[in-house]
This record gives structure tokens, sequence and C-alpha cells, in this order.
């Protein structure tokens, strides 16, 4: 059963389009997107959270949704950690009793039961993500929806939420991921999806994807050395 169908999604700016994106994410499988910065990952992503709406296309996403999109999004500044869990949690779905039963896991998990009481305006960017993070994965939702957030913060944290990640797969969460770490998608993903100047390049298994992706990366590297080395 797919939890996630996407048919030919498009969103027009002055300088990029974003043209006729389609795929789908069967329950419990996890979708890996790369590509270059600029490519329409992102954007893809953010029309899946509807923080932005298509000029064209349908998606249609089965279940409550959980995503990591921007650093710090949906946080306010001034409220503590622990407000900030109450309003994040409630904007995902939860009722304040079912936040209650959850909310010393998330504390915990975060590792931020010092700062909790604190306004989160005082918090560092890996902080923001440890709070974002550990909201995100107790809310029970069905897709969850990352956006480079495991490139912020420790190693040692990185790798605990890289493992809960591979938990919540196994336990039926469908989630899609964009990172620019070919070892995580390789690692966690079932499929992945290139997307190069708003249009998906290759879809295919991760390990072939990534190849065919850095191999062309490095082309293009190439190319650009021999045309500096001709402007000289």
């Amino acid at each position: 059963m797919n939890v996630l169908e996407v048919q030919g999604l498009t969103k027009r700016y002055p300088a990029f389009t974003l043209n006729g994106v389609s795929f789908d994410v069967p329950q419990g499988a996890v979708m890996g997107f790369i590509g270059r910065n600029g490519a329409g990952k992102s954007t893809t992503l953010k029309l899946l959270t509807r923080i932005l709406y298509p000029d064209s296309g349908t998606i249609t996403i089965k279940g409550r949704v959980s995503s990591l999109i921007e650093l710090g999004a949906g946080f306010h500044p001034d409220m503590s950690g622990r407000e900030n869990i109450y309003t994040n949690a409630s904007i995902f779905g939860l009722s304040k009793k079912e936040i209650d039963s959850r909310l010393q896991t998330i504390i915990d998990f975060s590792e931020l039961e010092q700062f909790i009481d604190n306004p989160v305006r005082t918090y560092s960017s890996g902080m923001y993500m440890r709070l974002a993070f550990s909201v995100a994965i107790n809310v029970d939702a069905d897709v969850l929806l990352i956006d480079e957030i495991l490139g912020v913060g420790d190693v040692n944290f990185q790798a605990k939420c890289f493992q809960k990640l591979q938990e919540i797969k196994a336990e039926g969460t469908t989630i899609v991921i964009v990172s620019h770490s070919m070892g995580q998608i390789e690692q966690i993903c079932d499929r992945c999806i290139w997307i190069e100047d708003g249009l998906i390049k290759e879809e295919g298994v991760p390990k072939y994807v990534d190849e065919h992706y850095l191999s062309e990366m490095e082309q293009i590297r190439l190319e650009r050395e021999e045309a500096d080395r001709q402007k000289e």
C-alpha cells in the first residue's frame, strides 16, 4: 500500500521550475532525495508538508505527517524548550494529554534536561536540532519528512538520531529524507531519487543512483577545471 503518492508536481519560480515530479512511497519504506543545491529537493519536501503549494499536480498522504524541514521552524524563540514541545507537538496533531504522556521521553531523547526551561533563543543550532528531532519522532507519525537536518549537531547525537530512524522504519513509519550524505542514503533508503534542475533524472537502488550522481558531479568538476585552465 502506498502511503505517499505524488503526481505531476510543478512549482514555478522566476529562476527555477520544479517540473512534473511524480513518485510514490509504500508504507514502511524510506525514499531518499539527492541532487545539487538548488535542484529542487527541498522545494519538493516543502510541497509535501504544505509549507508551499504546487502550481499543478497532486499530493496524497495517508495518516499523520511529522516533519523536520527547517531548523527551528515552529519554535517560538521567547518560549522555553518545554513550552515549545507542547506547541510543536500540537501542530503535529497531538492532544495535551498525549503530549503530557510523552513529555519526559522527548526531553530524555533530546538530552536537554538542564536547558529545557530556558528560552530557545538561547539554544545553539545543535540544541535546536535535538529538540526538533525529539518532538518529530515521538508523535507517532505515519510519514516522517526530513530535510538535511541530521547535518547539525555533534557526531554522537547524529548517530543516535540515525539509529532511531532505523527503529521507526522497522516499526512501519514511512520516511522521505533529503541528504547530501551518500552513506546515510545508502544505509537507510530503499529507493533514491536524483533531482536535477527541477526534474527527476533517475530513480532506483540508492547505491547505483548515488554512483551515477557522483560520477556526473566529478565530470562537471573536471570540465570546470579544464575551462579555468583555458582562461589562464
